[in-house]
């Protein structure tokens, strides 16, 4: 589906344009074409590769989809695959964009996200100064979108491994916070995917030999290098944090199962000397002493009772009880 077709000159918008007139505009001096796709059929894609003359491998890329983030050049040209990461209530959605930038258009193309990027167009729109270098300045725009949108999403990791912590030490929740623990393990190497790669890229937008599409705009693409550069170390410190929380939580578990282990050994304790004393008295041999003697019973009882009673003092101040 096309989203919007727009013509721009000397950083300021001429139009909204049909697709059949791209060619006419690209082919002017200082103006460039931004066209955005939404999950575009194959037919788009084939017109769009017509219009722009776009490489074959690339447009192979957008049209399948689920590419690791990568930054490309073919010929004059760049390719970009950014992954989008959506909240959707405990799991991460991963979207992807595919930016095509030549030297005077931008096509993007957006896959399984419905969040759109109307906001990173009308902010452009209003900085003409920054929109007048052209394509390279929109590959910027969405690229400094895509990588600002991962900033809640790391924000709500951390709020989740704070909960966890404080509930840490309950009785009852030792068990329950290793599954949430791995699960929000797992959607931290959602996000780390979607960072990570983009690293390497973006890397060669401002430093070295720069594409030509990017020259004199290296310091923004550097800004957009040190915002994946904190999101990514970020993550580490997480993973780092989420894998000490799965240590003191087993921890906890083991330290649970020892307490439990004592209480029994001391119950047992405490059932086993009546029971070692009754067994002795329960074989009836003939000539057992006190076994005819009046004030038997009760003896053997209050033996029982003083002896439960100070095996049961020493595992309480054990802290076994």
């Amino acid at each position: 589906m096309l989203v919007n077709c727009v013509a721009y000159l000397q950083g300021s918008k001429i139009a909204d344009i049909k697709k059949e007139d791209i060619s006419e505009y690209i082919a002017r001096p200082d103006c460039f074409v931004w066209v955005a796709l939404f999950e575009p059929s194959l037919a788009e894609l084939n017109e769009m590769q017509q219009e722009f003359g776009l490489h074959e491998l690339a447009v192979e890329d957008a049209r399948h989809g689920h590419q690791r983030p990568k930054i490309e050049e073919y010929g004059d040209v760049l390719f970009g695959v950014l992954q989008t990461v959506d909240v959707a209530g405990e799991e991460f959605k991963i979207g992807e964009v595919d930016i095509f930038v030549g030297k005077n258009y931008v096509l993007s193309v957006r896959s399984h996200t419905d969040r759109g990027f109307a906001d990173v167009r009308a902010r452009s729109e209003r900085e003409p100064e920054l929109l007048r270098h052209g394509s390279a300045y929109v590959l910027y725009a969405l690229m400094d979108a895509v990588v600002d949108r991962y900033f809640p999403v790391l924000q709500i990791v951390e709020q989740e491994i704070e909960r966890i912590e404080e509930s840490m030490f309950s009785d009852d929740t030792a068990r329950a916070n290793i599954k949430e623990l791995y699960a929000l393990k797992r959607r931290l190497m959602t996000l780390k995917h979607a960072v990570g790669p983009l690293l390497e890229g973006v890397s060669k937008l401002y430093g070295g030999r720069v594409p030509q599409i990017c020259v004199g705009m290296q310091d923004y693409f550097r800004d957009v290098y040190d915002h994946l550069m904190r999101i990514n170390q970020s993550i580490d410190s997480i993973r780092d944090m989420v894998a000490t929380a799965i240590s003191v939580n087993l921890a906890l578990i083991t330290v649970q199962e020892n307490d439990t282990t004592k209480r029994l050994a001391a119950y047992g304790a405490l059932v086993a000397v009546p029971t070692m004393i009754a067994g002795i008295y329960g074989m009836n041999f003939k000539y057992m002493p006190e076994l005819n003697w009046e004030y038997g019973y009760p003896l053997i009882m209050s033996v029982m009772v003083l002896l439960d009673g100070y095996l049961f003092y020493r595992f309480r101040r054990a802290g076994w009880l």
